[in-house]
């Protein structure tokens, strides 16, 4: 970027501001814009300093106020057909995401992770897997620190692995990871694509710009991903993992039994016992298959990839362990925020549970959570906007035991009444978290103080 460009960019949050952290850290000028007139100016301007070369802006957007523009830079959040693109459309300013920002920026070598469920869990892993041979990781994306927080600390020697959305994925341009992986795709963000078309074209967005010398990794078990990883045009080579059935020919790990193998299309390899892992569940499997087959095609030996595998724990907000107490065990999966992440949770709880759920409409179906439920959840507290829509669904298939509860402490003392010795307490929501919290970190924050509190 040349230094006295000027750069548009939308959005507030963590991924507009550190966007924006950039831009001035490479001698660019940013407009830092919100379409909320609401938006708290000072709390925004506060991330910069009296000498930043920072304007901000807030409500309808005008011409005039984006003379000069160069470039406009999109916040993963904001919708595409926003009011204000047009102005922008107007002026022919092009248009990019904060991810794109970040890749043209970054040095070394680069994997990226997408999917509807498990990519937190897998691109940390996947960081973990890294650390064991490379000198240089960086860890982004949506798990945690924006992409472009880490693109100028790359080098020529980093290897960085991001987690990116579908609405990561809209705004792409020459984004090109040497290995990709996409885990599954199930309905969610139909609120926002519209279709599961849209949907779907997004996340296979991340194969766009790579070539025949990279890797893809793929469900085998997802008739989506099969799909599209048996299509001609492909460019790179597909890795699969499968929990089920097996591919006839190319490499793919997969779980047998209680062993997770590699076959690299010349010999078959155990890497690990599901026994030696410390996470739960068939689907957390699945990512470590995925992880470690993202590991191995950016350079790692087997032995590195073992040695992460039966060290990593499970990430923050992912089927996490709370606490234990009268016999009744806790578990925070505020990151479920779709029905099929919270059909995983509920899987690798082990006993009776006691399901908080509900929150902000993403318009999502919860049919096929709700047909979980039997002879698994003993009750069922619901918050948020979807409550009465999810009792509604829970009746239609006989499911009764069902409680409101109007905010989490109130969910959370609820489930420690009614529990028995050797039940289950999880909170995995099936809906985003935008109703009654900031983010689904803050929802699961608070869970877990109303849970050490009992």
């Amino acid at each position: 970027m040349k230094s006295g460009r000027k750069i548009f960019i939308a959005g507030t949050g963590k991924s507009g501001i550190s966007a924006a952290k950039m831009v001035l850290s490479m001698g660019g000028e940013v407009i830092l814009y919100n379409s909320d007139p609401e938006t708290d100016e000072y709390e925004a301007m506060a991330n910069f300093g009296p000498r930043d070369a920072v304007e901000f802006v807030k409500g309808r957007l005008y011409k005039s106020q984006i003379m000069g523009v160069n470039l406009a830079i999109m916040s993963p959040g904001i919708p595409l057909n926003a009011d204000f693109i047009s102005v922008l459309d107007q002026e022919q300013i092009p248009v990019i995401g904060e991810l794109e920002l970040a890749y043209q920026a970054s040095k070394g070598k680069l994997c990226a992770i997408t999917g509807t469920n498990g990519k937190t869990t897998t691109t940390a892993l996947v960081g973990a897997i890294l650390r064991t041979y490379f000198e240089d990781v960086h860890v982004a994306g949506n798990i945690g620190e924006p992409f472009s927080a880490e693109a100028l600390k790359t080098r020529d020697d980093s290897v960085t692995v991001v987690e990116v959305s579908s609405f990561m994925l809209e705004t792409i341009m020459d984004f090109h990871p040497q290995v990709s992986a996409i885990l599954n795709i199930t309905p969610d963000h139909l609120d926002r694509h519209g279709t599961m078309q849209n949907y779907i074209r997004c996340k296979e967005a991340i194969t766009l710009n790579q070539t025949a010398e990279d890797h893809v990794v793929l469900n085998y078990n997802d008739p989506v991903l099969r799909e599209f990883g048996e299509k001609k045009e492909l460019a790179p080579k597909v890795v699969w993992f499968t929990s089920g059935e097996k591919p006839e020919k190319g490499e793919y790990l997969y779980l047998e039994d209680d062993g997770i193998f590699y076959n690299d299309q010349k010999t078959v390899t155990e890497l690990v016992d599901i026994h030696e892992l410390k996470l739960l569940g068939k689907h957390n499997y699945e990512n470590v298959m995925a992880a470690a087959a993202v590991g191995l095609k950016m350079g790692v030996p087997i032995t590195g990839v073992v040695k992460a595998l039966k060290e990593f724990t499970a990430v923050e907000h992912r089927i996490e362990y709370v606490r234990e107490r009268s016999g009744v065990r806790y578990y925070n999966d505020s990151k479920g925020t779709n029905p099929d992440a919270a059909i995983q949770a509920l899987r690798a709880m082990p006993g009776p549970v006691l399901l908080i759920g509900g929150g902000y409409d993403k318009h999502a179906e919860f049919d096929e959570w709700v047909k979980e439920f039997e002879g698994k959840v003993k009750y069922l507290i619901l918050l948020g906007q979807t409550r009465d829509k999810i009792a509604e669904c829970c009746k239609k298939y006989g499911f009764t035991d069902i409680m409101y509860a109007d905010d989490m402490d109130e969910a959370v003392k609820a489930c420690a009444s009614y529990a028995d010795e050797g039940d289950y307490v999880l909170l995995s929501p099936a809906c985003a978290s935008w109703d009654m919290f900031t983010d689904y970190e803050q929802r699961g924050n608070i869970f877990k103080d109303c849970v050490n509190k009992l």
